[in-house]
């Protein structure tokens, strides 16, 4: 029995790190992109099995930029700096 089996599933495509950095962008393009119909119409192997390569792809990019450049809106400050500024009160018309 291989690793694999031991596991309790199977690993389908290249091992990430095996990718080049074109390829693995490819691989998160297409898995990313695929996440929501397996979210709502594919079975629970299915899903676990999309989960689990889409950790192991998404790991292995952050292993490979560990310094990749934060929108300032995607951090926390910045989403309620959004926030605060969807809440204020639009000034009245003609003013």
């Amino acid at each position: 029995m291989d690793a694999h089996d031991e596991r309790g599933t199977t690993m389908t495509g290249v091992e990430p790190n095996r990718l080049d950095d074109q390829q693995l962008m490819k691989e998160l393009e297409t898995i990313h992109r695929t996440r929501h119909d397996t979210l709502l119409y594919g079975s629970d192997g299915a899903l676990r099995a999309h989960n689990e390569r889409m950790a192991q792809l998404e790991g292995e990019y952050l292993r490979r930029n560990p310094s990749r450049p934060v929108a300032a809106g995607r951090t926390r400050e910045g989403a309620r700096e959004r926030n605060a500024a969807d809440t204020t009160t639009p000034a009245p018309p003609g003013t």
